[in-house]
């Protein structure tokens, strides 16, 4: 990424001291129930803000499975990421988010709207139960490779074992994600307002194992986390226009190569 300095974040706070108990509401909600009409209400109104105020476009959102367990797998730099990534699929993508976002009055929103807490800094077995639980609803999650935000406006340089954990534990569809552009949506405080691309990746699918290793787990987020980073390189290297007219030469050249391979009828 260039030199040009970036808005200022908020210190991290990387423990959170209140009881597990208190977060036990909000997890009974997410495993028993789905998201209501306040997921539709946000995705509409962040939605809007998305594409007319950072332009965001997206390629490849036919990648996204229609139905199925579904973890979708993005970088992340800005509180927008979620919106993001929601923004241009039908599915209703659920969250998990840092604790210290549940507080009066938002914890609402954020439980109506699908949100679940993981506790930062404490091995939180209870967020992997409520993912497990939306995953065999046949649900869809986004989990960050690289846990919380990128600070610096580059892409983190190795993957958290988290999310390989879960892809191993459930074996669910994972579509890698890159999101390019919003390392700047910060810098609205100054007037600023970057275009944002979301490219979504080649669905793929990890062999079930019930109970892997911590380097099993790493080695599978190290693999996906390679494939957002393949994403966001291209963009990088070519813009979005250039990356998707590659995208629909492949396509067509796919479907010629299937017209071609099709036996007479």
């Amino acid at each position: 990424m260039s030199g040009e300095k970036l808005a200022s974040m908020k210190d991290q706070v990387y423990r959170d001291e209140r009881p597990q108990e208190y977060f036990a509401r909000f997890h009974e909600r997410s495993r028993t129930r789905d998201p209501d009409w306040v997921y539709e209400a946000v995705r509409m109104m962040t939605s809007m803000y998305a594409f007319s105020f950072f332009r965001a476009r997206c390629i490849s959102s036919e990648k996204v499975p229609a139905s199925g367990p579904l973890i979708l797998a993005p970088n992340h730099f800005s509180f927008m990421d979620h919106f993001f990534v929601g923004a241009f699929t039908r599915r209703k993508v659920r969250f998990m988010a840092k604790s210290q976002m549940f507080k009066p009055p938002l914890q609402w929103i954020y439980t109506h709207g699908g949100v679940f807490p993981v506790r930062r800094g404490a091995r939180d077995d209870d967020a992997f139960i409520t993912a497990h639980s939306v995953l065999a609803r046949d649900g869809a999650i986004a989990m960050y490779c690289e846990g919380g935000r990128s600070r610096t406006g580059a892409l983190a340089e190795r993957a958290k074992p988290g999310i390989g954990r879960l892809a191993l534990e459930s074996g669910a569809t994972v579509v890698p994600v890159a999101i390019h552009g919003s390392a700047k949506v910060r810098n609205w405080k100054r007037g600023q307002f970057p275009k944002v691309t979301i490219q979504y990746g080649d669905p793929f699918v990890f062999e079930r194992v019930e109970s892997p290793t911590r380097a099993q787990s790493q080695l599978v987020s190290d693999e996906i986390f390679e494939e957002i980073k393949s994403l966001y390189d291209g963009l990088t290297e070519h813009g979005e226009s250039r990356v998707r007219a590659r995208v629909r030469a492949a396509r067509r050249a796919a479907r010629q190569a299937a017209k071609r391979t099709a036996p007479a009828a």
